[in-house]
């Protein structure tokens, strides 16, 4: 896998992958608050226990604030403490895609929307939280938007 461009999708394409929501920077800045836009395009991170999302306990489906794909079920969000929201597992595995990440002096592996190629943040393994999968889907709170579900 080539070193991680966080610029990469910024139009819809990466080394010739072409997501079904496609637009083109100017279009992803009039759409997006610019710190939307920083994270969900430019690879960027919010501050821990700053999001929206971090310490949420409703019940209902996290989509992309890009593009609107379901992405997350509260059901499988846990309390890891580390001041992002946290899931165990995507709603399905094809909601998401992984790349890895050299960014920052270390080796991760980032996660995208595949709708539309955004960064939602990253994925770590075996990290003791006791959740079905040893998964921990770490994403920022400003990359989701929260359907809340009436039970």
């Amino acid at each position: 896998m080539p070193p991680h461009d966080p610029h990469a999708a910024q139009d819809g394409q990466e080394a010739g992958r072409q997501y079904p929501v496609r637009l083109t920077d100017e279009q992803w800045r009039e759409r997006l608050t610019p710190a939307e836009y920083r994270v969900l395009r430019r690879a960027g991170t919010e501050q821990a226990f700053t999001g929206e999302y971090w310490d949420e306990h409703a019940r209902g489906v996290y989509s992309c604030r890009a593009c609107g794909a379901e992405l997350f079920r509260s059901t499988e969000k846990f309390d890891s403490r580390c001041g992002w929201p946290s899931f165990f597992s995507p709603l399905a595995a094809d909601r998401v895609e992984y790349h890895e990440d050299r960014s920052g002096g270390r080796v991760r592996t980032e996660v995208r929307c595949t709708a539309c190629g955004s960064h939602l943040g990253h994925v770590f393994e075996g990290e003791g939280y006791g959740t079905p999968t040893d998964l921990r889907y770490c994403i920022n709170s400003v990359c989701l938007r929260l359907e809340r579900s009436g039970d």
